[in-house]
């Protein structure tokens, strides 16, 4: 990934904001009457419109500071998903035991953080790239291991490492808990800002759209 900025979104107008994943799919029509579908990307993508948390003067003033640093489009950054950003269920805790990231075989020392949807017909396992620094939690066959003594995390990639005293052993589970923000950019150059029609209540549109690495 390349031209990003490790800086959050602010917040009280993320959590305000709109938008959810999306897929691509080819739907072809047989002239039977059935249908053939093939998934065109392995992973979603979110989009967002940061104008639904834009309600204030200084918001919008906000808004438009974060937009030049980053240069419209150039840029990406940190976006916090008020809906999907912890690996835990709604409104529990983040605990070490989590979502399975992996299993020992004795040698591999490094693990993907990942958090996977779904549990009986076709589970989705979504690459988790950005992991808030400080929150990550690791356990090896439900013991939980301690930061900067067995293992280590780039919260810049989702990668952690074990140190070499410490590499879980042949077949052992990895888990893990984390909380985790989007890798975003501006997906416009030009932001569209009617002061009069804000005023009457008007929402500027700001899109905002997930890098794929």
């Amino acid at each position: 990934m390349t031209a990003f900025h490790e800086i959050l979104f602010p917040l009280d107008i993320a959590l305000k904001s709109a938008g959810g994943p999306q897929r691509r799919t080819d739907v072809v029509a047989l002239g039977s009457g059935r249908e053939e579908r093939n998934a065109r990307w392995a992973h979603s993508r979110r989009r967002y419109d940061a104008g639904y948390g834009v309600k204030t003067h200084q918001a919008l003033s906000q808004a438009i500071a974060f937009f030049e640093e980053r240069r419209g489009r150039l840029y990406g950054f940190r976006w916090r998903d008020r809906l999907d950003h912890s690996s835990a269920a709604p409104d529990a805790a983040v605990t070490p035991l989590d979502q399975i990231i992996g299993y020992g075989d004795g040698v591999t020392a490094t693990f993907a953080l990942r958090k996977t949807y779904g549990d009986e017909f076709a589970p989705y396992r979504r690459p988790i790239e950005k992991p808030v620094p400080l929150s990550v939690r690791i356990a090896v066959a439900g013991v939980e291991m301690t930061r900067g003594m067995h293992f280590s995390v780039d919260s810049t990639t989702g990668i952690v490492t074990f140190l070499p005293a410490h590499i879980p052993g042949l077949g052992i589970d990895v888990t893990a808990g984390f909380l985790f923000d989007v890798p975003v950019r501006f997906d416009t150059d030009y932001l569209e800002v009617d002061l009069s029609a804000f005023a009457a209540g008007a929402i500027p549109k700001i899109p905002v759209v997930e890098i794929k690495p």
